[in-house]
């Protein structure tokens, strides 16, 4: 292109990438630092000065990094994509006016303005009495609400980074002790580049007083996010977790590579419900977030009870199997999942049950929504240690295909060791057929309020675990995935 083609806003573009390449997507500024696109030991090693982290937490991820190297990505998932250019990922980006963020006051008004427009208005929400909120912008923590107010019955809820410097003796007793960083491929890109995500600590014989909640937002075009959840709930406690995730619509393909991990002592029970809400693409496949998540929780103590509940409508890929290692004796792990698939997307998800305690108990209820040309998969995997006498497993796995083009697949695993263990496992594929649909329309019911009338009534039984405003927000998510699914 000519000199004179170039009009003055390109010029002033141009003139910009050269000048501000952080402010345009190719380079983030921290502290004067540039991060270039890709992973080495070098960006590592800046990521940890710029975050002012202790020695052994930079050795920490420097031992992710070396093991991740030596790491090939995954090919047994049924799944298919093209092959992700880790050389071309941010993986480090925060959003400008982080610095000196002390409360809402100072937060950028267009980040807030952002998550007003999610629907998570933090301002309203600092006001409630019923909900703390972690917002996490660009692997980022923007601001905590209810500090204090938790702070006063002992419980400890703040970002990662910030519990790093403040509570260094839990963060080492507990980071990396249920998803260990060679774990697989994307545990440990994680465990080597996580920049944020949340921190809570429930201390003994305590119910914390509020919802605790996590908003992730993916914001910048350019950059992965890897954020990192850890929970802990102490003897005699309980809590409540919500987290919710979106990102905007773009043509390309991001990253997201979390960890979440839960400890459960005993007596203890930790709820954590997901309504996940990534961009999934277009119709034509084009775009989303690549999901590839780690989850898992680890019922250490006796009679300790972790429950996961989760919906998932969003992604173009999803890779994700929370998971429960039930250490204790009569121990208790519940998984329920709502998996919907539109269009192109592809979901590999399920849970793992792995009893090792005594009189453990596990239950999985997974509801499967095929559409368009989607693939929607459920892997799991029961184990029954020989220590695991009397325990007992459940499972129950339903797919509703809505199109003759969409595919739905149960992989069950079942390993049984133990003589003195009861495993049930029970599966069912259905389709919605005409004569279901001749019925509503017949009462005046459009096709599209009767594909919302059954998928409800289809995932009654997961929406019910899901607290209100939870539920509300993942029916509305489903009946919006699937408008002209039909018809």
């Amino acid at each position: 292109m000519c000199e004179n083609n170039i009009n003055n806003s390109s010029k002033n573009y141009l003139d910009n990438v050269i000048n501000k390449p952080y402010e345009y997507g190719f380079y983030t500024k921290v502290d004067s630092e540039y991060f270039p696109k890709g992973l080495s030991i070098k960006i590592i090693k800046l990521i940890s000065k710029n975050k002012k982290e202790p020695k052994y937490l930079k050795e920490f991820r420097l031992k992710a990094y070396n093991k991740w190297i030596k790491m090939k990505e995954p090919e047994w998932g049924n799944l298919f994509y093209n092959s992700i250019n880790y050389n071309n990922i941010l993986y480090y980006s925060i959003p400008k006016n982080k610095k000196n963020i002390k409360s809402l006051q100072d937060v950028d008004p267009e980040i807030l303005k952002t998550f007003e427009k999610l629907g998570i208005s933090l301002d309203e929400q600092k006001k409630l009495s019923n909900v703390a909120v972690d917002a996490v912008f660009d692997s980022v923590s923007i601001t905590t609400t209810f500090k204090k107010e938790l702070a006063a019955s002992g419980v400890i809820f703040c970002s990662i980074s910030e519990a790093i410097k403040l509570y260094p003796n839990l963060i080492k007793k507990y980071l990396g002790s249920v998803v260990p960083i060679g774990d697989n491929f994307y545990s440990a890109l994680n465990s080597a580049t996580f920049s944020d995500g949340s921190f809570c600590y429930i201390p003994p014989n305590t119910s914390c007083p509020l919802e605790l909640s996590t908003y992730f937002r993916i914001n910048n075009k350019e950059s992965g996010q890897f954020e990192r959840t850890l929970i802990v709930a102490d003897h005699d406690s309980n809590v409540s977790y919500l987290e919710g995730c979106t990102a905007p619509q773009f043509d390309n393909n991001q990253l997201h590579a979390a960890i979440v991990e839960l400890v459960a002592l005993d007596n203890a029970t930790i709820k954590y419900s997901t309504v996940q809400n990534w961009y999934s693409g277009n119709s034509r496949g084009e775009g989303g977030i690549y999901n590839f998540v780690t989850k898992r929780g680890m019922c250490i103590g006796n009679n300790s009870k972790i429950l996961w509940t989760q919906v998932e409508t969003g992604s173009a890929i999803t890779w994700k199997y929370p998971s429960c290692i039930l250490l204790g004796n009569n121990s208790i792990g519940e998984f329920s999942s709502i998996a919907l698939t539109n269009h192109y997307q592809q979901a590999d998800t399920g849970s793992k049950m792995i009893h090792i305690g005594k009189y453990t108990r596990s239950k999985i209820l997974s509801k499967g929504i095929s559409a368009g040309n989607s693939i929607n998969n459920y892997r799991g995997l029961v184990k029954m240690s020989p220590k695991a006498s009397y325990s007992r497993n459940y499972s129950q796995c339903d797919s509703l295909i809505l199109s003759n083009k969409s595919q739905a697949n149960t992989f069950p695993y079942i390993q049984v060791k133990s003589p003195y263990c009861q495993v049930e496992h029970e599966a069912s594929t259905c389709k919605i057929g005409e004569e279901q649909i001749f019925y509503f329309l017949q009462r005046g019911i459009s096709i599209d309020d009767a594909i919302g009338l059954m998928i409800n009534g289809f995932c009654q039984e997961i929406l019910n675990d899901l607290p209100m405003e939870f539920a509300m927000e993942a029916d509305r998510l489903l009946n919006l995935k699937l408008e002209g699914t039909i018809g």
